[in-house]
């Protein structure tokens, strides 16, 4: 039986961590917590403007802290930033203190959820599409490494994955 105790949503920006989070936390009657809505509260700016003051790496530094702090929790349904499986503890600390599950949506897909979203640093460059699809290849592998259960989130819409998400819960973390 897994570490229940927690659940993380991990995937790509877009992905529906956070749709899919809050619907799911409402079921199991979990409160709800955004790591990226965390570190913007806890530093009164956007994450855009970490980027810009602290780069990527003074960005993470502010995640992988948020993420030791969340994990430490009990009985919370978080959705993550999606880079941050990029460091290996964070990876550890989700996957051994909780259910991490992996909404994993084609960069395409992506691209259609986020294209007029400015708030995504990662994304302000030339070609969005091709930026998703080299985060994709790089992070893919380092999802499923901290992922308990890998959902398909191309063809299901955020209610349809939370009725999979419950019974797959209860079937691997209450039998």
């Amino acid at each position: 039986m897994n570490n229940c105790s927690n659940i993380y949503l991990v995937g790509l920006m877009g992905a529906g961590k956070t749709t899919v989070g809050r619907q799911l936390a409402r079921r199991l009657g979990r409160p709800f917590l955004d790591s990226d809505h965390e570190i913007v509260e806890r530093t009164g700016v956007s994450i855009p403007t970490i980027f810009e003051i602290e780069g990527e790496e003074g960005f993470r530094r502010r995640e992988a802290q948020t993420i030791a702090e969340l994990t430490s929790g009990t009985n919370r349904v978080v959705a993550t930033g999606g880079g941050v499986v990029i460091d290996p503890e964070n990876r550890k600390r989700l996957h051994d203190n909780g259910w991490v599950v992996y909404l994993d949506v084609p960069p395409a897909k992506l691209y259609e959820r986020t294209r007029r979203d400015r708030n995504r640093p990662l994304l302000r460059v030339p070609d969005p599409l091709a930026k998703l699809e080299e985060l994709h290849a790089l992070r893919d592998p380092l999802y499923r490494e901290a992922a308990h259960i890998v959902v398909d989130g191309a063809h299901l819409v955020a209610s349809g994955i939370v009725q999979y998400l419950l019974r797959e819960f209860h079937r691997q973390c209450t039998a």
